[in-house]
C-alpha cells in the first residue's frame, strides 16, 4: 500500500506515460502533470493540437487523477471498485490519498480503457 504522496503521485504519472505514443505530455511541472492525444481534433468548437485525456495534480492532502473518458464515455466505466467509487469526487475527478497494488491495477487498466475508447473514436 503506498501512502506517500510522491509516491503515489509517480505511479499516476508513470501509468499514463506508458501510452507513449498515443498520448503525449503536455504539460510536466511540480503542479500539474498533463497528457493529451497526439492529433488535430475538434474538442467542443474549437480545433486543438490533443485532446485533453488526463492530468495528475498534487494537493496537501492528497493526489488528484482528473480522467476525462470516465467523463466522454461514462457507461464504458460501470464497475468501479468501492475503493476507487469512494475516491470519485464529481464526475471525473478522483482524490487518492492510499494506493493499494489492487487499485493501482484497477487505475492502470481504466487509462488503457480510455485509450482504447479514444483511439476508436479517433480522438487521439
Amino acid at each position: 500500500m503506498k501512502t506517500d504522496l510522491t509516491d503515489i503521485q509517480l505511479s499516476l504519472q508513470g501509468a499514463l506515460a506508458d501510452h507513449d505514443p498515443h498520448l503525449q505530455v503536455r504539460v510536466h511541472s511540480e503542479k500539474n502533470f498533463e497528457v493529451a492525444g497526439t492529433k488535430e481534433v475538434m474538442q467542443g468548437k474549437q480545433k486543438v493540437s490533443g485532446h485533453y485525456f488526463a492530468s495528475v495534480m498534487p494537493k496537501p492532502k492528497d493526489i488528484r487523477l482528473y480522467f476525462f473518458p470516465i467523463y466522454t464515455h461514462k457507461e464504458e466505466f460501470p464497475a468501479l471498485s468501492e475503493d476507487l467509487q469512494k475516491a470519485l469526487k464529481g464526475k471525473s475527478c478522483f482524490h487518492i490519498k492510499k494506493l493499494s497494488p489492487e487499485m493501482e491495477q484497477e487505475i492502470q487498466e481504466m487509462i488503457s480503457r480510455g485509450v482504447e475508447l479514444y483511439r476508436r473514436d479517433q480522438l487521439i
